[in-house]
């Protein structure tokens, strides 16, 4: 068989790669994951600290102070997604959608497992703002909501979900 009618150039392999990554065919790397990851847990952070310590000021309960946690990392998480897209040039509703297709998955993970580590270990709940408690079993949650979490996203965005939906916009 003659194969000198296929005559591959680099750049023909590099275009038919391109497709393949994008296309969710070749994953995607570790550092595009971690990226990713580093993103959502900054808006999930900012949101869970800031909910923990309105609750814990408040002397509310473990369950508020958790939904109001859990609800604010979702509204900070969907928000540094959302103005990103809204810079882009996206009209709000397409924004809105880009950002609940790329961040719910991975908001939902990191904050199960944040809030599985806070609520499981004994004293964090009911420790208060000063207690070095309070804040190792929250910081300790994210690192381990991390861990867990980028794999996910790594899984997701190579399959041309998660955070590969944002990325079309950049």
């Amino acid at each position: 068989m003659d194969h000198t009618a296929h005559d591959h150039t680099a750049h023909d392999r590099a275009t038919h790669e391109g497709r393949a990554e994008h296309g969710g065919h070749a994953g995607a790397s570790w550092g595009t994951a971690v990226k990713a990851t580093l993103h959502c847990l900054t808006g999930c952070a900012i949101g869970e600290i800031l909910g923990m310590a309105i609750g814990t000021a408040l002397l509310w309960g473990n369950v508020p102070t958790m939904v109001l946690a859990i609800a604010l990392a979702f509204l900070f998480g969907y928000s540094f997604t959302l103005f990103a897209v809204r810079r882009a040039g996206l009209d709000l509703k397409t924004a809105i959608k880009v950002a609940l297709a790329a961040d719910t998955v991975s908001i939902a993970v990191m904050e199960l497992v944040d809030n599985a580590i806070i609520a499981f270990t004994p004293g964090a709940m009911d420790a208060e703002l000063s207690d070095a408690l309070f804040w190792s079993a929250l910081l300790g949650g994210f690192a381990v909501a991390f861990l867990i979490t980028t794999p996910v996203n790594k899984w997701m965005i190579g399959r041309g979900k998660g955070h590969a939906v944002v990325h079309a916009y950049h």
